[in-house]
């Protein structure tokens, strides 16, 4: 049985516990909102943001990609940066490394519509040391990767994780703050909640350091969608009355094996 199927029941149970009034919502009325998904980040310099718009929750694609955006961003030290259209919603920038410290603001045009957004790039925290943990949950051993690390104190931090399985496309997996742990020795363990790693997986872990706002985009994510077929937008930090977030963030990757008995740095 699946992590996910945990959070599952354990949502059933609070939703069994819960009286309250059953609301019908006609997933196919609202009209078609521009969807903006831009994580920056310095992992590289080629940076990607993709515009769409959304459509009815019957359809049989998850979106319409938006061709004649114009999409710029801009740092606090006067740089613009023009993004070109690529393919399947998919705008561009070829040397564009964002830098830590320094604020970032979003300006992309539909139409007439300006949608617009700001963000603090973060610095990076390095870790201490990675690794594979084992445990048994319910009778079935389970298999997380690890990150340890000394969170710094008296600041407010917040991370992002995405996960790829053996090659498989990077898919988000956790979102964490330091609320409870400020300035201690931390360990972060990081799955996937729809597919079990298991003995012989190859994992590739994108560790983010990221500002308040994109935190809470993602824990809203994680915390209103385990196991939904129709899953609810997170509250977007873009003007406008977008969906999607605006995201420049520092970060790592990381790649191990999980081997019987331990693990292989990749």
């Amino acid at each position: 049985m699946s992590l996910k199927y945990y959070f599952i029941l354990c949502c059933s149970l609070l939703v069994l516990a819960a009286c309250e009034e059953v609301i019908d919502i006609d997933l196919n009325a609202a009209d078609p909102r521009v969807v903006i998904e831009a994580q920056l980040s310095d992992l590289n310099s080629v940076q990607r943001i993709r515009v769409s718009k959304s459509v009815a929750f019957s359809e049989s694609i998850n979106s319409l990609p938006v061709e004649n955006a114009l999409v710029t961003v801009r740092d606090d030290q006067g740089r613009n940066f023009s993004f070109q259209y690529e393919q399947n919603g998919n705008y561009i920038h070829p040397n564009f490394k964002p830098v830590a410290g320094r604020t970032y603001v979003l300006h992309v045009y539909v139409g007439d519509e300006l949608y617009e957004s700001s963000c603090i790039m973060p610095a990076y925290v390095d870790v201490d040391s990675i690794g594979v943990l084992e445990e048994n949950i319910f009778g079935d051993p389970y298999y997380f990767a690890t990150f340890k690390f000394n969170d710094p104190a008296d600041v407010n931090n917040y991370y992002k994780y995405d996960l790829s399985i053996n090659g498989a496309p990077y898919r988000f997996a956790s979102a964490l703050n330091d609320k409870f742990n400020d300035g201690l020795y931390v360990t972060h363990q990081i799955s996937d909640l729809d597919t079990d790693l298991v003995v012989g997986d190859s994992i590739n872990v994108r560790r983010y350091c990221v500002d308040r706002k994109v935190y809470e985009y993602w824990n809203e994510f994680q915390s209103t969608n385990p196991g939904t077929a129709a899953p609810g937008n997170p509250t977007s930090n873009i003007s406008n009355n977008a969906l999607g977030y605006f995201s420049v963030a520092s970060a790592k990757e990381f790649g191990l094996r999980i081997e019987e008995g331990g693990f292989i740095e990749e």
